[in-house]
């Protein structure tokens, strides 16, 4: 699950990470009202969506007067930005932040993710802030510092002096903080059980300050039943419609911009699916798993959702019956296709726990459906029925 900067900013301050003060607005009047609150002489306006690379789409403006904070808010809310991160469609923008500004000294990286192949969470840190860190990683590797913590011990003052001596800081005061911002980092990833934790750019004042400018939190969605705080921040305006309803009906799923549809139990299948779909010359519209414990309803409920998708032009359904039994599949196959009037290509591929009775219901339907004989028969068949080809 991802946040919006504001509140993942909100969250850093209950953590003790030090960021600017700011105040959230969902019109210009709110905008005008904020910057007045803050005082001072220059405010940051910041649209708020779940992408990166805002600066350069022009959802992120500098202002040195009221005026300005009203014409940047004006220009950027209900502005559709396209960065590198929201694809072509781009995100509307419907909320701001309007942030004190400060004097900068320096710009760096920080981010801390879980290494899988070394089984630790890490840091990675750069002296290289401000910008795309993919940029650093691809032109300058070099810039870049890893460093993993060991779960037995957890951080140390020894990992927070490594890093920000690492990113070039000299002075001792300014590693001393910068260490208590790491540290700080770190509790928040641990404790708030994210997958994510980014802050681009951390930066030094000519205050003597270390703080975070900008910040990215995401975290664990199978986790947010201990963190219902952190549940309560997501934003619907942010996520797919038929992703959130499929999440109400424990269905996994995710839209993609392909016309076949695909409806699959299991995510290592359905990722498989996705891939011989495209080996063949096919473009997968969805990723969905419907799970072991799928019933009848649960796979119409699959079927409707798949059926949204104007582009949609054959579906597939691939089920390996191992907890999930093909009868059961082929009796939602069934309902669906009669309550909801399938009137695209269906190709069904069955194997497994009662696929003799599951093809028996199939048969009997009287629908037209095209049964596959194995996965890759089943790949070629959706692709050219997708094409409008004779099968």
């Amino acid at each position: 699950m991802n946040v919006h900067e504001y509140q993942a900013k909100d969250l850093m301050r209950k953590f003790g990470i030090k960021v600017l003060n700011g105040q959230v607005a969902k019109t210009v009047d709110e905008a005008v009202a904020a910057a007045e609150k803050l005082g001072g002489n220059i405010w940051v306006v910041k649209a708020q969506i779940h992408a990166g690379g805002r600066g350069k789409a022009g959802g992120v403006k500098l202002a040195k007067s009221m005026d300005e904070v009203k014409t940047h808010a004006n220009d950027i809310l209900g502005k559709t930005l396209v960065t590198h991160q929201t694809g072509p469609e781009g995100k509307k923008v419907h909320t701001l932040l309007i942030e004190e500004g400060c004097d900068i000294d320096h710009e760096y990286y920080v981010g801390l993710v879980l290494d899988r192949a070394k089984g630790k969470i890490t840091f990675m840190a750069s002296s290289e802030g401000g910008v795309e860190i993919e940029k650093v990683a691809e032109e300058t590797p070099e810039k870049i510092i890893k460093v993993a913590v060991d779960p037995a011990t957890g951080f140390t003052s020894f990992i927070g002096r490594k890093l920000a001596y690492g990113i070039g800081m000299k002075d001792k005061d300014m590693i001393k903080k910068a260490s208590k911002f790491f540290e700080g980092l770190y509790k928040l990833y641990v404790e708030s059980d994210c997958t994510i934790a980014e802050i681009n750019p951390l930066v030094t004042t000519k205050d003597g300050d270390v703080l975070a400018l900008d910040a990215k939190l995401n975290f664990d969605g199978n986790a947010l039943f201990r963190h219902p705080e952190i549940a309560e921040l997501q934003d619907p305006t942010e996520e797919s419609a038929k992703e959130l309803e499929a999440a109400e009906f424990g269905l996994s799923y995710i839209e993609l911009d392909g016309n076949i549809g695909c409806l699959v139990n299991g995510a290592g299948l359905a990722m498989g699916t996705m891939d011989i779909i495209k080996l063949h010359g096919g473009e997968p519209a969805n990723f969905l798993d419907v799970g072991g414990g799928a019933t009848k309803e649960t796979v119409e409920k699959a079927f409707s959702i798949i059926l949204q998708d104007e582009n949609v032009k054959a579906i597939l359904v691939n089920i390996f019956g191992g907890i999930m039994k093909c009868d059961i599949i082929a009796e939602g196959v069934v309902a669906a296709a009669k309550s909801l009037g399938v009137q695209v290509p269906l190709v069904v591929r069955l194997e497994g726990t009662n696929v003799a009775l599951g093809k028996k219901i199939l048969n009997e339907s009287d629908l037209k459906i095209i049964a596959a004989n194995d996965l890759a028969d089943a790949a070629v068949k959706v692709v050219a029925a997708a094409k409008g080809e004779e099968v």
